[in-house]
């Protein structure tokens, strides 16, 4: 809520020059106030007090106008180049904004709490066309036209320049304290926008199934009670917002009054003279306006200040700092010691896990629910930061190297992925796509043949052949049309077409009936004879019986299960307990 954030600055490099423009067409418009003041006394005493008629006036009279011209053509000037830099620095922030979001994985903000995120770059930072347009070329005058006329009046009335320079403080002062306490209301009005945004995401993506079971119409009494909510604090912020208005104004009234009293009683007294007593009270409103008039924008601009406020730390959020590199062949994956914590926790999401990973196996990790396999397989991807240990990889030389000092992209790229719930979202980013483009996202330079391939692997290759286009089919990005088994495995599909060096994947078969189960099944073994290493976070026996070692992994509360192989229903397999294990890297 800073009148002029430094961030603003860095994100959004349009604005230097905007702000460049305005402190230059600031100083004109503080020389031009001048120049009007002087003006408009010197024509007023000479008709008053001197009898001059218009001959002897005109010319005056005339550059007058030319004055008001100017400004008004200075301050239209000053409002269109304002949009245009608020539509520059809005294009940046939203796409720096959404891009630190994206990089932040699925488990950042765009997956934790994608309606606030939608808020923010639509709805949020448009609120800063009233910052730039009206709050800043004003807080800019604000600055410079007090100053300009504090001394041009020290040289005509050192009184007058005293209660000024004495009174105008108190106007910062008042906006200081008004803001603070309009801070929380704009915080609250933010917060009610981004959870009503959330929760009608929330209700559009889940409408299908409440209407199945007759509770649709039982969410319109919730999105009206967050609705009311809403207009209830945007209420709140403009009768703040009027009210600091009227304080302002009385603020600055009090203050030109007294100059006036002052000015008044010396003429008076004659200790004074006209045209000097005319030009200070002339000059006297024009150094209050600038700080009344940002008074008015700030409340404005708030909304789009408190959007922007929140768009900066999203951006300035850290995430898995990765060094630029390029990643070499490898044969396996080792992971060691790492440890998962996050903030704002008191349990640790990843306990200490030490294992390794080999070409041409399978290796499940297993353990109970909350335990933290999902979050490892998301610090192996570079989506959640280590908070101790390292995951590396061992090159086919033998040689050592931490994944964290590869280009992010780059160590992805070795890696296929597949979620426990599939979307199918294709290369084209569009709410539909082509089957083609769901399988190629991340491998463009697929081959017909090759997706057919992998189809074939997942098992899913006769029913895409039975579409009537084919590959050219669409599909939408939640995969109408498609049981949960054929969105799995055309998940898998997009993975194993990358032939990735490294597969991974979070109970790949979860919620598949037992046909869909042994597709997927053999598509993961398959994979690993072909010499990727593979890592399958399991729960079902059919995928834990296909590994070759079992990682057991347990975190807060849960104890580390220690028995032996006899536990997985008579399948002789190595366990590893990961509280005792240790790759002596």
């Amino acid at each position: 809520m800073r009148p002029l954030d430094p961030r603003l600055l860095r994100y959004a490099r349009s604005t230097r020059g905007f702000i460049t423009a305005v402190v230059v067409l600031g100083v004109v418009t503080a020389c031009l106030i001048i120049v009007q003041a002087r003006l408009l006394s010197s024509v007023i005493v000479d008709v008053t007090a001197n009898g001059v008629g218009w001959a002897g006036v005109s010319t005056a009279v005339g550059v007058l106008a030319l004055v008001f011209a100017t400004r008004a053509l200075i301050a239209w000037g000053t409002e269109i180049a304002a949009f245009r830099s608020s539509a520059r620095a809005k294009q940046e922030l939203r796409a720096a904004t959404l891009g630190r979001a994206l990089d932040l994985g699925p488990y950042g903000p765009a997956g934790t709490d994608p309606g606030e995120v939608a808020t923010l770059i639509t709805r949020g930072v448009d609120g800063l066309d009233g910052y730039f347009a009206r709050y800043l070329p004003q807080l800019m005058l604000a600055v410079i036209v007090p100053i300009a006329i504090l001394v041009t009046v020290a040289g005509q009335d050192l009184l007058s320049t005293l209660i000024i320079a004495i009174t105008i403080p108190l106007i910062p002062v008042f906006m200081i304290l008004i803001g603070m306490y309009t801070r929380n209301r704009v915080d609250r009005q933010w917060r009610t926008l981004a959870s009503l945004s959330g929760h009608f995401l929330d209700l559009i993506a889940g409408l299908p199934t409440l209407k199945i079971f007759g509770r649709a119409k039982a969410q319109a009494a919730a999105v009206r009670t967050m609705g009311d909510e809403y207009r209830s604090t945007t209420m709140a912020v403009l009768r703040v917002s009027f009210l600091s208005s009227l304080a302002l104004e009385l603020l600055a009234t009090l203050s030109v009054a007294l100059v006036a009293v002052s000015v008044g009683l010396r003429l008076a007294e004659q200790q004074i003279t006209y045209p000097v007593a005319l030009f200070v009270l002339l000059l006297a409103p024009e150094a209050y306006l600038p700080l009344r008039m940002v008074g008015q924008h700030f409340h404005a601009a708030a909304e789009g200040l408190g959007a922007a406020d929140r768009m900066f730390q999203l951006i300035e959020t850290t995430g898995p700092a990765h060094a630029d590199g390029q990643v070499p062949q490898f044969s396996r994956l080792v992971i060691e010691g790492a440890v998962v914590r996050f903030e704002g926790r008191t349990t640790t999401a990843v306990e200490s896990t030490s294992f390794e990973a080999s070409a041409g196996t399978v290796t499940a990790i297993v353990g109970r629910s909350g335990g933290g396999k999902t979050t490892l397989l998301n610090a192996i991807m570079g989506f959640v930061p280590l908070s101790e240990g390292l995951i590396g990889i061992i090159d086919m030389r033998g040689d050592r190297q931490d994944v964290a000092s590869m280009g992010p992209d780059a160590w992805r790229s070795a890696i296929g992925w597949v979620p426990q719930r599939a979307h199918l979202i294709g290369s084209n980013v569009a709410q539909q796509t082509s089957v083609r483009d769901v399988v190629t996202l991340g491998a463009d330079q697929a081959t017909d043949d090759e997706i057919w391939a992998a189809l074939a692997s997942a098992g899913v290759c006769d029913e895409i052949a039975a579409l009537p286009d084919g590959l050219d089919g669409t599909l939408t990005s939640d995969g109408s049309g498609l049981s949960v088994g054929q969105m799995q495995r055309l998940a898998l599909a997009r993975a194993l077409v990358r032939q990735p060096r490294l597969l991974l994947l979070d109970e790949p078969t979860a919620a598949l009936d037992g046909r869909s189960e042994a597709d997927v099944v053999r598509a993961v073994r398959e994979a690993a004879d072909r010499g990727a290493i593979v890592l399958v976070v399991a729960h079902r026996p059919a995928l834990v019986a296909i590994a070759d070692v079992v990682v057991r992994i347990s975190s807060g509360d849960a104890t580390a299960l220690t028995s032996g192989p006899a536990d997985l229903d008579g399948l002789v397999i190595p366990v590893i307990d990961v509280s005792t294990a240790g790759t002596g890297w």
